[in-house]
């Protein structure tokens, strides 16, 4: 696999939650019929408040917006969102 490909999840990650074993879940499954390497990161919402957080979502090739509210931060995962939308070279998903 020579393709590889960081995507970062804007949500807080429950174990227990079926919506977001079914995300990581997907995405390795795109990843393999790809025959990409996927690295998939959870972002917590309330880390993306920190002055930083434009570095950790500049880091990601894709951002996707999880399922399951509330979050944490609704502040944070705005801020995330909204970074996410207004970037041309990065695709987003919202869930």
């Amino acid at each position: 696999m020579s393709k590889r490909a960081k995507i970062g999840i804007i949500g807080d990650f429950t174990p227990e939650l079926r919506t977001h074993a079914a995300t990581n879940n997907a995405i390795k499954h795109s990843a393999e019929h790809l025959s990409m390497s996927v690295e998939v990161v959870w972002l917590p919402t309330e880390s993306l408040l920190d002055s930083n957080d434009e570095t950790v979502l500049r880091e990601c090739d894709g951002l996707w917006a999880s399922p399951s509210s509330p979050y944490r931060s609704k502040e944070g995962a705005l801020k995330a969102i909204r970074f996410a939308r207004e970037q041309d070279d990065r695709p987003f998903v919202g869930t």
